[in-house]
């Protein structure tokens, strides 16, 4: 059978995981977690990244952070992973789906104003495959309406919106390393907070709802509970697989987009399939994380 994906190794997975184990620390928030943390706050502009040990569990963080309650409305799209509307669930919000663009299965941003009522709190995206969102539209209806925006981001690792890092525009953004993703860490997960106001929140939720980060860095003399949360922490073993794959980043995308466009280069010399070939809009890069085609039907 062919596998639905071939995990990529760089060779220092393991090398660093040793290094991690026989550093005696290898409970969250350690050398390697900061080395990641640091990684995307540099390469991308980032203001600030917790990994989690998935994407759904920065999604989860992303419904407490704005304290999503009973009855409030979440627009979302209707194409999306369980996790995306899961996370909102199960804080009692109101689903509202979102119908996808016609052109490719990202959400239809002119569709999502006569989505929102007055219990409308936040619009989540997902950046399929990969593939921006077309955010200058989504941000101005937010802003006009005082909405929270959460980009979904789990495809969508050195992918570009108008030279933006995907990740880096909406108020949150959640990424994966679930072993099908580019970057991968077996399972694992990022959340990123680009709004000031919410990054003190994001550290305690991350903790347990405990301000043990600023404990450590001897901000307080005694951590303590303080808020609701939970351990969203990976382990150090994660985060050390995670970083030698980040080190080899530009390579696996290389090799990555010239698998990508082998396939699309066969299928559009197939004259019936080159309407149902991935589009890629003139406000977004190609980061090879899937190769799909449209059907009429299922």
């Amino acid at each position: 059978m062919i596998p639905f994906n071939k995990p990529y190794l760089t060779g220092k997975e393991t090398h660093y995981i040793y290094d991690a184990v026989h550093s005696g620390k290898i409970s969250g928030n350690g050398k390697y977690t900061k080395l990641c943390h640091a990684y995307f706050e540099e390469r991308y502009g980032f203001k600030k990244c917790l990994l989690t040990t998935s994407c759904t569990d920065a999604l989860e963080m992303c419904a407490l952070l704005i304290n999503i309650q009973p009855g409030d409305e979440v627009i979302l799209p209707s194409y999306t992973f369980v996790s995306t509307a899961n996370a909102f669930a199960l804080r009692g919000a109101k689903l509202v789906f979102a119908d996808s663009d016609s052109s490719n299965p990202n959400i239809d941003a002119a569709a999502l104003t006569e989505l929102i009522t007055p219990a409308t709190k936040a619009i989540v995206v997902v950046h399929y495959a990969g593939v921006a969102c077309d955010m200058e539209a989504i941000m101005s209806v937010a802003e006009a309406h005082n909405l929270f925006v959460i980009e979904d981001a789990a495809h969508s690792i050195e992918s570009f919106y108008k030279s933006r890092p995907l990740g880096g525009i909406g108020h949150l953004s959640t990424f994966s390393f679930h072993e099908t993703k580019n970057i991968i860490s077996g399972e694992g997960g990022m959340l990123v907070i680009n709004d000031d106001a919410l990054i003190g929140r994001a550290e305690i939720i991350w903790e347990k709802g405990t301000n043990r980060s600023a404990f450590f860095r001897g901000e307080v003399d005694k951590y303590s509970w303080v808020d609701i949360g939970s351990s969203f922490l990976p382990s150090e073993v994660i985060s050390a697989f995670l970083f030698a794959q980040l080190e080899n980043l530009e390579e696996i995308q290389s090799e990555r987009i010239r698998i990508w466009q082998r396939y699309y280069d066969a299928f559009n010399e197939q004259e019936h399939l080159r309407q149902r070939l991935p589009n890629i809009p003139e406000h977004a890069t190609n980061n090879a994380h899937m190769f799909y085609l449209l059907c009429d039907s299922a």
